[in-house]
């Protein structure tokens, strides 16, 4: 589903990664994830897919809310995890979103 998203301007955060092989609790996590990122004040929605990569975007009303969810205890044990078991690499932009358009039928 593609993410509602308000008037810009909001805040993006891109996560890419390459997994490496077996679930370890990933799957179970990533939804944890999804769930407990909506009961952050500024959160605005998120898409994602994976193919070969992993492409995660999240959107956020400030940087300051990006930050809180990065420092969300359960969320910090993930990262933790995805460093020591899930990723073989990954990388992380933070993007100010100044424009957006959008089609659908």
């Amino acid at each position: 589903m593609i993410a509602l998203t308000p008037a810009t301007p909001y805040y993006a955060v891109i996560f890419t990664s390459l997994r490496t092989d077996g679930d370890h609790g990933y799957s179970k996590t990533a939804t944890l994830m999804e769930e407990l990122s909506k009961e952050i004040d500024g959160y605005l929605g998120i898409e994602s897919a994976r193919a070969e990569i992993g492409i995660t975007v999240s959107y956020w009303s400030s940087l300051e809310s990006i930050k809180t969810w990065k420092q969300q205890t359960d969320h910090r044990m993930a990262q933790k995890k995805g460093r020591e078991q899930w990723y073989s690499a990954f990388k992380v932009r933070i993007c100010k979103v100044e424009r957006d358009y959008e089609f659908s039928i």
